[in-house]
């Protein structure tokens, strides 16, 4: 049976819950491309049923940050997925900042091996560093959803070098994720 996979492409197009921004890129665009990809690749394994937040580059869920997350929260548990991946791009004042990180609800928890195999995953693909895994229980999407979520900060948008491979290849995220999931679940 397949494993059901709740791919949250994080932000919205525009407000309400619009995200970063950084080298003329928009956080919202890298998150739905990288997702688009990764349901892609996972799909073709037959091992996985994909369901993703963002279908289209125009969707917009909800009406302000609020019900923009719980939107998001509310159909993952419905649709019962096992595991809830949300996809953001980090950002920060020091251009220099650079690699992945996950964040789980808790450390020791079915979802922190996950998340870690999915931030070395794209850290093997696209050579930046693995900044590792940290509880954040005050996130919405990872205290709200009723399965293992982990929220990855797949790099950072306001680094140059990070930047230019989202916009030239962001297939380098989605492979790097891909691969973590495959290692996390055994069919790698």
């Amino acid at each position: 049976m397949a494993i059901k996979l709740y791919i949250d492409q994080g932000h919205n197009p525009q407000n309400p819950n619009a995200g970063a921004e950084g080298n003329g890129l928009r956080e919202q665009d890298v998150t739905f491309e990288v997702g688009r990809q990764l349901a892609s690749l996972l799909e073709e394994s037959g091992d996985y049923e994909i369901r993703l937040s963002r279908p289209l580059p125009d969707t917009v869920l909800g009406t302000s940050n609020a019900s923009s997350l719980a939107a998001r929260v509310n159909d993952a548990n419905s649709w019962g997925a096992d595991y809830f991946i949300s996809i953001h791009a980090n950002a920060s004042s020091i251009s220099s900042a650079t690699g992945s990180e996950g964040y789980v609800y808790s450390l020791n928890s079915t979802a922190e091996p996950l998340a870690l195999q999915m931030v070395e995953g794209i850290s093997e693909m696209t050579g930046f560093p693995a900044r590792g895994v940290f509880a954040r229980p005050t996130l919405y999407v990872l205290r709200r959803t009723a399965m293992p979520a982990t929220l990855m900060e797949i790099g950072f948008i306001t680094n140059p070098a990070e930047a230019y491979l989202m916009r030239t290849d962001p297939s380098a995220y989605a492979k790097g994720m891909a691969l973590g999931i495959n290692r996390f679940f055994g069919f790698s």
